[in-house]
């Protein structure tokens, strides 16, 4: 694996997502990280999931770098594939907690928002939906994934500005739900998990897919008609000029 490590002690697997410094979201860390989790649901021996980064990002969202040079069926290819993966990680049937290790706007925010508690290290970062500003049409999968957590109106209100909350903002509104120092970190999210675990796992787990119903049929329903306005949007000259600004721009970084 080459864009992800994962341990595993006590039935507990701590997945770190290691690809360069932000761990931006292309095919190779999408389709790894489906494939481990798909692994660790089959596999009797493991009982949650603890899903982190490495300061100072938990995950900087899709890989707009490598994006932006798809041609169109490499385009609809990857969306496809975010689709189907952020529907797997919707319906993980075992505990799953998010150590959120540091920025986590937009892609990073949706594999947060799917897993089911989030510790957040504290500090000048950022988690949320930007997509908007970006130019990118978000599915409505996507926002009742926000709403699930933040509440219609919230969600509402952040997605239409692409609002990046702060820590302390971000648990205000429920979008995480505990900061911790750096260090801590993983002994929080351990901490929670290993309440989750000590659940009998067959009750646990049903009565997160029950919970979850409506979201999972969301998440999993055809998206086709939604895809293919995202990808008009995403080969109009205004988000192409978007795109190629924020490109210039990390490049001068």
């Amino acid at each position: 694996m080459n864009t992800i490590k994962v341990s595993v002690q006590n039935r507990l697997a701590t997945i770190t997502l290691s690809r360069g410094k932000s761990n931006a979201l292309n095919r190779e860390l999408i389709t790894e990280l489906d494939d481990m989790l798909k692994n660790i649901s089959a596999d009797d021996n493991i009982g949650g999931v603890i899903l982190t980064g490495t300061a100072p990002f938990f995950s900087a969202g899709l890989d707009l770098v490598e994006l932006y040079n798809y041609n169109q069926e490499e385009a609809k290819s990857f969306f496809n594939l975010f689709f189907s993966f952020t529907a797997n990680l919707v319906s993980f049937k075992k505990p799953i907690v998010s150590a959120i290790s540091g920025h986590s706007p937009a892609g990073g925010c949706v594999i947060a928002l799917a897993c089911d508690y989030r510790v957040m290290a504290e500090g000048q970062y950022i988690i949320g939906l930007n997509e908007v500003p970006v130019g990118i049409i978000v599915p409505n999968s996507i926002f009742q994934l926000y709403a699930f957590w933040i509440g219609q109106a919230e969600a509402s209100r952040s997605l239409l500005t692409g609002k990046l909350y702060n820590p302390d903002e971000a648990l205000k509104v429920g979008l995480i739900d505990e900061i911790v120092k750096n260090e801590s970190l993983l002994t929080a999210a351990e901490r929670k998990i290993k309440k989750f675990m000590e659940q009998e796992s067959n009750t646990w787990s049903q009565s997160k897919l029950n919970i979850r119903e409506k979201l999972i049929e969301s998440v999993n329903s055809d998206q086709s008609a939604t895809l293919e306005k995202m990808l008009a949007q995403w080969w109009s000259p205004a988000t192409r000029h978007i795109l190629k600004t924020i490109l210039e721009n990390l490049q001068r970084k």
